[in-house]
C-alpha cells in the first residue's frame, strides 16, 4: 500500500531526489550526459541550457543544498578516506598510455584539471556546482616500477580462482576513480577527464560506473547484506594500515585494488534466508556477525553452539576474508554496486592498503575456500599506487615523476 506525508511539496523534493541518485544504477553515461546538455529532461530531472549562456543550469530543485566540498590539494589526494562516507556514485577508469608518453608532465596536466574540476565556481563542469566531487589518481604496475624512486614495489597482481581475464581489462597503467554525491557532476567530470587523457594519447581500456545507497555507516550491496563493515576506522588504524610511510617519494600515498566482480545475484537469492546468512557470516537484516553482537562488531571466530559448530561456520566469508585469519593487515574498501543488465551485475571493488599482500593473501584464503565466492566472477582488475597528494604548488606525481617520465 502506497502512503503519502501531508506534504505534496516534500514528496515532490524527495523523488526527484531519489531519482537523482539513482541514476547512475541504469543509465549509460553517454545517454544521461546528452539529455543534462541537450535540455532534454534526464531521469534526474536535470536540463540543460538551450541558449548561448556558455553553461547548462544546475539541475537541483531549488533549494537543495549541494554537498560539503572535499578539497583536493593536501598531503593525501582525496577520495581515499575523505570523505568518511563515500559518495554514492562513482566511475572508475583505467588508461594505457604508449610507451613514449612523458608521464610525468601528462600527470602534472592532469592534477591541474582535477583542481579546476573540484573548484567551487562550477566553471569547469557547465555551471553544475562540483559539490563533495573528488578525483584519486593512481599509476599501475609498468609506471609505478619504471619511475625507480622508492615506490611500493611490485604491483603485478597473481592469478586468482574465478576470473575472466582479457588484455584490455587486466592491469593497466593508470587509474581515475572519479566520485561524487550529484551523478551530473560525476559525469561531467568524467568526460572532461577522459577528453584531456586522451588528447595526452591514452586509451581507456575499461571504465564502470558504481552506486551505492544513501546512508552513514555500511551499506547494503545488491545480495541485501550491509557491506563495508571490517575496516580501519580510527585515524591511527589507517595511518598504520592504509597510508604509505616516510621518508620518501611514495609517503602520502597508498596501494589500491580495483577489481569488476560479476555475482550471481539470482543464484544467490534463491537460497533460503539462513543458508545466505551462514555463506556471509552475518545476518541480513542489520549485519550482526553469527557469532553474537552488534552490527559494527567483529565475529567472534571461536564461539560454538552447545553442540560444538562455530557459530561463524567454516566457509563463511566473515571467517574466510577476517584478518585474523589471513595474517594480513586490514583494507579499507570503498565499494560500489553496479548494474549493468540482468547478466552483468555486482561489486566494484576498490580496496586501499599499505601493502599489496594485505589483498593478496586475503583473496587466496578465499580461494581456498569460501562459499560466497562460488556466485562471483572477476571480469576486470589491477593494482595501482595511488600518488602522493598535491595542489597548486606541487604537481602531481612530482615526487616519482620528477624529470618527466
Amino acid at each position: 500500500m502506497t502512503t503519502q506525508s501531508d506534504n505534496p511539496q516534500a514528496d515532490t523534493r524527495e523523488r526527484r531526489s531519489t531519482a537523482r541518485r539513482s541514476l547512475l544504477g541504469g543509465v549509460p553515461l553517454l545517454a544521461a550526459l546528452t539529455a543534462c546538455r541537450s535540455g532534454t529532461p534526464s531521469p534526474g530531472g536535470a536540463r540543460g541550457g538551450a541558449g548561448g549562456t556558455g553553461g547548462t543550469a544546475d539541475p537541483r530543485p531549488p533549494g537543495e543544498v549541494p554537498a560539503r566540498a572535499v578539497a583536493a590539494a593536501g598531503g593525501r589526494q582525496a577520495g581515499v578516506d575523505r570523505p568518511a562516507q563515500p559518495q554514492g556514485h562513482a566511475v572508475v577508469s583505467v588508461y594505457g598510455f604508449p610507451p613514449e608518453a612523458p608521464f610525468g608532465e601528462v600527470l602534472a596536466r592532469l592534477g591541474r584539471e582535477v583542481l579546476e574540476l573540484t573548484g567551487s565556481s562550477g566553471a569547469a563542469l557547465d555551471g553544475v556546482a562540483a559539490g563533495d566531487l573528488t578525483v584519486t589518481v593512481g599509476v599501475g604496475p609498468r609506471l609505478s616500477a619504471g619511475a625507480g624512486r622508492g615506490g611500493p614495489g611490485d604491483l603485478e597482481l597473481p592469478a586468482f580462482a574465478r576470473e575472466e581475464r582479457t588484455a584490455r581489462t587486466w592491469g593497466g597503467d593508470l587509474l581515475v576513480q572519479t566520485c561524487a554525491s550529484d551523478p551530473v557532476a560525476l559525469l561531467l567530470a568524467d568526460v572532461r577527464l577522459a577528453a584531456r587523457l586522451t588528447a595526452e594519447g591514452a586509451s581507456r581500456r575499461w571504465s564502470q560506473t558504481g552506486f551505492r545507497p544513501p546512508g552513514g555507516g555500511p551499506v547494503r550491496n545488491l545480495l541485501g547484506f550491509p557491506d563495508g563493515i571490517e575496516i580501519p576506522r580510527s585515524r591511527g588504524e589507517l595511518e598504520r594500515e592504509v597510508w604509505l610511510p616516510g621518508p620518501g617519494p611514495a609517503a602520502g600515498g597508498t596501494i589500491a585494488v580495483v577489481r569488476r566482480l560479476r555475482i550471481d545475484v539470482p543464484g544467490f537469492l534463491a537460497q533460503p534466508t539462513a543458508r545466505q546468512e551462514e555463506a556471509v557470516g552475518r545476518r541480513k537484516t542489520d549485519g550482526s556477525p553469527l557469532s553474537g553482537g552488534g552490527p559494527l562488531d567483529r565475529p567472534d571466530l571461536s564461539a560454538k553452539s552447545p553442540r560444538g559448530r562455530y557459530l561463524v561456520p567454516a566457509m563463511a566469508h566473515a571467517r574466510r576474508a577476517n584478518p585474523n585469519a589471513t595474517g594480513s593487515g586490514r583494507m579499507l574498501r570503498r565499494g560500489y554496486s553496479y548494474h549493468n543488465g540482468p547478466e552483468d551485475q555486482g561489486l566494484l571493488f576498490v580496496s586501499f592498503q599499505r601493502q599489496l599482500r594485505t589483498f593478496t593473501a586475503t583473496q587466496r584464503r578465499l580461494d581456498d575456500g569460501d562459499e560466497l565466492m562460488g556466485f562471483v566472477t572477476a571480469t576486470a582488475s589491477g593494482a595501482f599506487l595511488i600518488l602522493p597528494g598535491f595542489g597548486p604548488e606541487l604537481p602531481l606525481g612530482a615526487a616519482l615523476f620528477r624529470d618527466g617520465r
